[in-house]
């Protein structure tokens, strides 16, 4: 970007299709962004539901939903230092899309599978799409880095020192630093015949060094990879005394390499020295028809993901073509797959910084979560729940009392047994620590522990050991089924008898994600749901047919059917000329049998709202079929993650919450749970708050019919924040 051009606003609305200059950078703002179609024509009303112009693609919808949390990078709503945290959860979100996404598709064609999905978009295809998506918005992802936020942290006292803005003294202690933490610990690699290619670490920071003259040994200087440390930081903080009076200073271990990388190859000249870093395919693979014992597969896979094919090469931008495309080759990777930056090929391990930095004026304002009035102190919650249903909404509402439930539990004489699914929680975590004490003290706990939740397999293992060595039964639940929903059930002796009690919630049982992800957690001592739930514990853990269940959808049996059932039973209602209308909120919708629903409801005149935080194959507003179906996508300070599905049920309402997205893996091959909000006071709460989601006026981006999104403005209105409003509404009830 130009110095003397004035950045864009951002409030002005660019478009995909604003010309840049050549050489100029891309837009920063976008309010519109595309997702797959292009000139598609519009389908007519007679068109069948499986016509592929009526679907997004998944993945160029999933790289959508990544470009929308860039976009708040620059939105000045947000405090500085988390518009920098949007920007590198970008990054983060970029790397796991390629190492599980793009690496699928590149599968796809290694095996030569033309397979595609309802949108028909053939997997080269695909990739191109994305190749072409990705390389613009990581350039821009790069130009918001350098031209807007760097300059705006400057501006308050936070600065990055580049290798020329380094004053006398500052070098100086770069250069002891250097001797004394990197040098010791770092290890070059020559290339030559006697040393190949060496293996890298998936998403390592390495550099490719260009050598002249003769070594120790007289052999001609040619390349070299250095790799960086790993157990050293990316971003190193200057010492108070080295930096300007109020400065907050820091400098990237990359630059102090290439300060002195002619010290690592000493009598030699170092013609250049260039940072890179690869992206592997890091996707487990388990084959459960060969697996005897799944903790020890997995625990093989884990050391193989490090060193999955390549899918992507990013390079430092002023690496010179003959050595990209040298490392291209090593890595079996095409021109497209390779990614120039200006800037630290690394961005997310700028993350550390965040809690290095003690501005509480540049972040979000803190919170104490709110609690129910009847969740007293001095109270048991054994007493609240039998009184009647308990529905928090975290993070405006405390996930402490799930943890004191169980506490409550591991410490009661009367409680006798104790069961949970276990998906993303921690080996550290209060949840463990209780679980633990129950065994401990003589507690019948069983724990269904899913090993396979992606990139969280290591501390699952380490939890699973830490109950086993309490005395837990801990059982990796269904070999071919992951087991994803959110489940706990106690059994207490109450005046002779036994009593059921159980949580269900709509997200994972980790008190940190429960401060950043929105998500619900019932409470219940209803008898119908408990026996529901003891039920679901007794086909994880043991075999047999499905047994009768009552109240709960469970897939992968009854949940799709159900689903698809309720919104058909809102397409009859809307038939007879009576009011329908419905409300899904989840995180994907990508099934398209469950699509197909709805484009049957919007025909039948159901008016269809749809809160879907992240990927979306469902194309609204096409005229005859999808006319009465509005999609949004609600993107702020916490992670949108509640799953809740309203039906207005020729005026019987129902309300559901649920750990499942609409998507083929969780209604198929997952153990997920659907419940019903049984407590009228309670269901009406829901519906209050997804109708406040529907009046979002600010952080709210409705899908277009052509596939881009454009993000809702107040313009003359009071602006609405949904998550600003929830937080106030439930901190005013505590």
């Amino acid at each position: 970007m130009n110095a003397s051009r004035r950045p864009p606003s951002p409030r002005e609305a660019l478009t995909d299709d604003t010309p840049t200059d050549s050489g100029e950078a891309p837009p920063l703002r976008v309010n519109r962004t595309r997702t797959g179609i292009h000139a598609k024509p519009t389908p007519s009303p007679e068109t069948e539901l499986d016509d592929p112009s009526l679907y997004f693609n998944r993945e160029l919808s999933n790289l959508q939903f990544n470009i929308r949390v860039l976009e708040q990078a620059l939105d000045p709503s947000h405090p500085l230092l988390n518009r920098l945290t949007f920007l590198l959860i970008f990054s983060s979100n970029l790397d796991e899309f390629f190492e599980i996404r793009v690496a699928g598709l590149k599968h796809q064609v290694m095996l030569g599978s033309e397979d595609t999905g309802a949108d028909g978009m053939a997997p080269r295809r695909v990739l191109a799409e994305i190749s072409r998506i990705a390389h613009e918005q990581v350039d821009r992802q790069y130009h918001i880095l350098n031209d807007v936020l760097i300059p705006a942290l400057e501006e308050q006292r936070i600065r990055y020192r580049r290798r020329a803005q380094w004053t006398e003294a500052q070098r100086g202690w770069v250069r002891e630093y250097f001797d004394e933490e990197i040098m010791p610990v770092i290890s070059p690699i020559g290339l030559d015949p006697s040393h190949p290619f060496p293996r890298l670490v998936n998403k390592s920071l390495n550099f490719i060094v260009e050598l002249e003259g003769k070594d120790a040994f007289g052999r001609e200087g040619g390349l070299a990879i250095l790799p960086a440390p790993r157990s050293l930081p990316r971003v190193i903080r200057l010492p108070e005394s080295l930096t300007e009076a109020g400065y907050t200073e820091y400098v990237f271990l990359s630059s102090m390499i290439h300060a002195h990388a002619q010290e690592v190859f000493p009598g030699m000249e170092v013609r250049g020295c260039y940072q890179f870093r690869l992206t592997r395919n890091a996707d487990l693979s388990v084959d459960p028809e060969e697996v005897s014992d799944l903790a020890s597969a997995l625990r093989g896979e884990l050391l193989a993901r490090r060193y999955g094919d390549g899918v992507r090469l990013e390079v430092a931008d002023n690496c010179p073509d003959e050595l990209a495309n040298f490392l291209l080759t090593q890595f079996e990777l095409e021109p497209q797959d390779l990614y120039r930056v200006n800037g630290p090929v690394n961005l997310t391990r700028m993350m550390s910084v965040l809690g290095d930095i003690d501005r509480p004026d540049l972040l979000y304002r803190p919170f104490t979560p709110g609690l129910p009035k009847n969740l007293k102190a001095d109270t048991s919650l054994f007493e609240v729940i039998r009184q009647g249903d308990v529905l928090l909404h975290h993070p405006f509402q405390s996930f402490t009392p799930i943890e004191d439930l169980l506490r409550e539990a591991a410490r009661d004489a009367d409680v006798l047994a104790i069961k949970q699914t276990l998906y993303r929680t921690g080996a550290d975590s209060p949840i463990v620590g209780a679980l633990v004490e129950a065994a401990r003290n003589g507690k019948e706990v069983t724990v269904v522990i899913e090993l396979r939740a992606r990139f969280d397999e290591a501390d699952n293992l380490a939890l699973a050991s830490r109950l086993q060595e309490a005395g837990a039964i801990v059982i990796y639940g269904v070999m071919a089924y992951k087991t994803h929903a959110k489940m706990l059930h106690i059994v207490r002796r109450e005046k002779g008898e036994l009593r059921y009690y159980a949580h269900l919630g709509t997200g994972n049982y980790h008190a940190k994600t429960a401060r950043l992800y929105t998500d619900y957690s019932l409470l219940t001592a209803n008898e119908t749901l408990c026996e529901d739930v003891h039920m679901v514990f007794q086909q994880l853990t043991g075999m047999g047919k499905p047994r009768r269940i009552e109240r709960l959808l469970h897939a992968p049996f009854v949940l799709h059917e159900r689903l698809v059932a309720m919104i058909d039973r809102e397409a009859k209602v809307a038939e007879k000329g009576r009011k329908a209308h419905l409300i899904i909120k989840c995180n994907a919708l990508t099934e398209p049998k469950l699509i197909r629903a709805l484009y049957r409801a919007s025909r039948a005149g159901v008016q269809c709202d749809l809160i879907i935080r992240g990927m979306c194959c469902l194309r609204p507003g096409v005229p005859g079929i999808s006319e009465n179906i509005r999609v949004r996508s609600i993107i702020g300070r916490f992670l949108e993650h509640t799953r809740v599905f309203h039906f207005h049920n020729d005026g019987k309402p129902e309300t559901w919450a649920s750990s499942a997205d609409f998507m083929e893996r969780n209604m198929f091959h997952r153990v997920e749970t659907g419940f019903p909000i049984l407590d009228k006071k309670l269901a009406q709460r829901v519906r209050k708050d997804l109708e406040t989601y529907l009046v979002d006026n600010c952080q709210s981006w409705v899908l277009q019919e052509d596939g881009g999104y454009r993000q809702q403005q107040p313009g003359e209105a009071a602006p609405i924040s949904a998550q600003e409003t929830l937080l106030y509404a439930y901190a005013a009830r505590a």
